[in-house]
């Protein structure tokens, strides 16, 4: 029996496109939450969810409610996880996890009091078959990993008007949205963490038509990321939003003592160099006995390019884009897109295909922990160091310094001052 889902929703339009998606796959949406009660009853009226409000405890405490889907602003992320898990239920949480590492960290305590519990941010690369083949290949392929280049190029993920995804603050910018997914990944194919962060994020586009006057767009478009791993490896990456809108492309390149792999959106190839011996002009050379003719020999290095990977939309994904289409204007189409560009959303939907594998038992409520998503899944605290490393990035692109990269074990004191005057006082109460 598969648990009942209560779905925390931020983008309407998102929300629209999953919810079928999840009852086709056996799921029970119970209840819906947004952030005005007016429209949590417009989006379950429209997709026949028969609980909607305004309040978070109103979802989390229903006792048909056992899995929680974070689709809301980042800034209650931690605050519903934390709370969520507190009282016995799964966790599903879109990226990032919080707007801060003391945000992070809370979702991570509370996952480690709570272990039965599934607690998974919505990294869906790792669960999409290209990158799962892959990180398969990365030794026979690569070898050692010596550098990694990322390169993201789309068009622009902002709507009409102003919300959230404007703002760099509460959790806007491809640096969250996209460049998440990415340092993720990184560390998913090679299982290397970043040391050094040296960056340069950028808003281009400070207005648009529709957000103009008194807003500013203050969230990145344009991201150069350099970053030095724990193991020797470097990794260079760009994301950039200046394309025509619905355009995406993504490549991923990682270069070893062997060869090297290319992810070119959902396509894998693999390359690897081959030594062969050949002979070539001969050569004089002059003895004691006179001239002879001499053939040299020389090892010439040639790059094989093997296939593993071939990109094809499954019948997930074409399902999802037949009910987009049919249900929204092209201007919703297009912003589902620009949020959850395809290999993105197909990567989402296996992890959902996943979730509900590890909960094909007879007790709704257990888990197979032995099932993919207990081996691929990003946990919280995964979710703890790509906050760190975004954290990293930021400080740099203001400082223009490399910063190393720094994970707190603690949440620090709001007030170190009067902490310190108290431990120093000699007043006993």
């Amino acid at each position: 029996m598969l648990p009942g889902i209560g779905i925390f929703g931020g983008e309407d339009r998102v929300v629209k496109v999953l919810v079928p998606y999840l009852r086709d796959k056996g799921f029970r949406v119970e209840a819906f939450w947004a952030l005005t009660l007016q429209d949590a009853q417009s989006v379950a009226k429209e997709l026949n969810i028969c609980f909607s409000t305004n309040k978070v405890d109103d979802v989390l405490l229903r006792k048909d409610v056992e899995l929680v889907l974070i689709l809301c602003p980042p800034n209650l992320h931690s605050q519903i996880a934390v709370k969520a898990l507190g009282i016995g239920k799964h966790v599903l949480c879109d990226r990032p996890a919080g707007l801060s590492q003391c945000e992070a960290l809370k979702m991570v305590h509370a996952a480690q009091y709570y272990p039965s519990l599934i607690c998974l941010l919505s990294h869906g690369l790792r669960f999409h078959p290209a990158f799962i083949q892959m990180r398969k290949c990365v030794e026979k392929y690569v070898g050692v990993p010596k550098l990694c280049q990322c390169r993201l190029d789309m068009g622009p993920t902002l709507g009409k008007t102003f919300n959230w995804l404007c703002d760099d603050v509460m959790g806007g910018g491809n640096v969250t949205l996209f460049g998440s997914h990415l340092i993720d990944l990184i560390t998913y194919l090679t299982g290397q963490k970043a040391s050094r962060i040296h960056a340069v994020t950028k808003t281009l586009i400070p207005q648009t038509r529709g957000i103009s006057g008194t807003r500013r767009i203050t969230s990145t478009d344009f991201a150069v990321v350099q970053m030095e791993m724990d193991s020797g490896m470097f990794v260079s990456m760009t994301l950039s939003n200046q394309m025509a809108r619905g355009h995406f492309s993504q490549e991923l390149l990682l270069y070893g003592s062997k060869g090297f792999l290319r992810a070119d959106g959902g396509t894998i190839k693999g390359f690897t160099y081959t030594r062969q011996e050949k002979e070539y002009q001969r050569t004089n050379s002059t003895t004691t006995q006179g001239n002879e003719f001499q053939y040299q020999k020389t090892n010439l290095e040639e790059l094989k390019e093997i296939i593993l990977y071939e990109d094809s939309e499954d019948a997930d994904f074409l399902l999802i884009d037949r009910s987009i289409r049919s249900s929204c204007s092209n201007d919703e189409v297009h912003n589902i897109s620009a949020l959850f560009p395809p290999i993105y959303m197909d990567g989402l939907l296996k992890l959902l295909g996943c979730l509900r594998e590890a909960f094909n038992i007879p007790n709704g409520r257990e888990w197979k922990k032995e099932s993919a998503v207990g081996l691929l899944g990003s946990g919280f605290e995964e979710g703890l160091y790509v906050q760190a490393v975004i954290e990293a990035i930021k400080e740099s692109s203001k400082t223009n310094q490399w910063i190393k990269v720094s994970i707190i074990t603690e949440e620090p004191d709001p007030n170190p001052t009067l902490t310190a005057a108290v431990r120093t006082s000699t007043i006993s109460m």
